[in-house]
């Protein structure tokens, strides 16, 4: 049986901005629309069953994120939320059965549970953000499957913390893009040598370092901080 966990603040919003100029009816019913296409792209017909393999996650108040954050404005940039988003939330916690999240993130909670499944999963989203949780996982807006295993994942959160996440407006080092992050870390195999790297890389200041890695680090368990790896 398929386990699938879904990023529903993609679906919230896609669902929202695709119905800005219709009635709060339509957007509700495209919530339902991509959910049910969502469905049977990543189940069987005879398997899936929801609430039992199926989990969708919201996020809530709360984002401990917010307070960490200190070089920049944690998510400072982001426009402003369409008018249909309370609607289509509801939908989704209304007809999918989404949890709201409250105090972290909606990814968070999916890597809580990926961990938890020992990444027997699916992950279902467009956020290239998951791509540090092991497992399998689903672009469907693109249609795209990606395996991630542990090796795999350390080096998608090393390579963000050189690059930073603009659309969280996260600041990595300067003038480090994804090509200069590959580069730096060629011949690395450990996370202790990439995090070695990623310090020199940061000229030493290990506070900036830290803080940007507790923004980029997804939550494996309830509560967890990330920590440098012991070198």
């Amino acid at each position: 049986m398929t386990n699938v966990l879904v990023d529903a603040d993609i679906i919230a919003y896609r669902a929202a901005f695709s119905a800005k100029d219709e009635p709060e009816k339509q957007a509700r019913q495209k919530v339902d629309d991509i959910c049910n296409d969502l469905m049977c792209e990543c189940h069987f017909p005879e398997e899936y069953a929801l609430g039992e393999n199926t989990w969708f996650y919201l996020t809530g108040s709360g984002n401990f994120r917010k307070d960490l954050a200190t070089i920049k404005v944690y998510k400072g940039q982001r426009p402003p939320k369409p008018e249909h988003l309370p609607a289509t939330r509801d939908q989704l916690v209304e007809r999918w059965g989404a949890e709201v999240v409250d105090g972290q993130e909606a990814d968070d909670a999916i890597g809580i549970k990926a961990t938890d499944l020992n990444g027997d999963c699916v992950i279902a989203s467009v956020d290239k953000d998951l791509l540090m949780i092991p497992g399998t996982h689903y672009n469907f807006v693109k249609q795209e499957w990606t395996k991630v295993d542990q090796a795999g994942g350390d080096y998608f959160f090393y390579k963000q913390l050189l690059t930073g996440d603009q659309v969280d407006n996260i600041q990595g080092v300067p003038g480090i893009g994804p090509k200069k992050a590959e580069r730096a870390y060629e011949g690395c195999t450990t996370v202790q040598e990439m995090y070695q790297k990623a310090l020199d890389m940061y000229k030493g200041d290990a506070d900036a370092l830290l803080e940007n890695a507790r923004l980029l680090w997804l939550r494996r368990y309830e509560g967890e901080m990330w920590e440098p790896p012991n070198v």
